[in-house]
């Protein structure tokens, strides 16, 4: 059986769990995460613990992951430079660089 690599807090490991292969590392506003192959950046951080990814433009509360399947715009992160993507439906790659997308408040 494998050893759970550090951030696996939420994966159930094998046998009971499925048998991920390597992980890998990227970056979450500056903070080092694990993923495996296969998962979006929004399952990777959740299963880091990560739950707020931005907040909303005139209240300025929290926001995350919400549908999960691509149908809201909760999870918006930036990759690698590349503004408004949506973290539940993007997959992870090593040494990628994901940060909060917060947008402007107007008030």
């Amino acid at each position: 059986m494998r050893e759970p690599a550090a951030g696996d807090g939420l994966r159930i490991p094998p046998p009971h769990g499925p048998d991920r292969g390597a992980s890998f590392t990227f970056r979450f506003d500056g903070r080092e995460i694990t993923a495996y192959p296969g998962e979006t950046i929004g399952a990777a951080l959740l299963a880091a613990g990560i739950r707020h990814l931005r907040t909303t433009r005139f209240a300025g509360a929290p926001r995350g992951l919400l549908c999960g399947i691509g149908s809201c715009f909760d999870c918006l992160v930036t990759v690698d430079g590349r503004g408004s993507q949506r973290a539940c439906l993007t997959p992870v790659t090593p040494d990628a660089e994901v940060e909060v997308q917060d947008v402007p408040r107007h008030g």
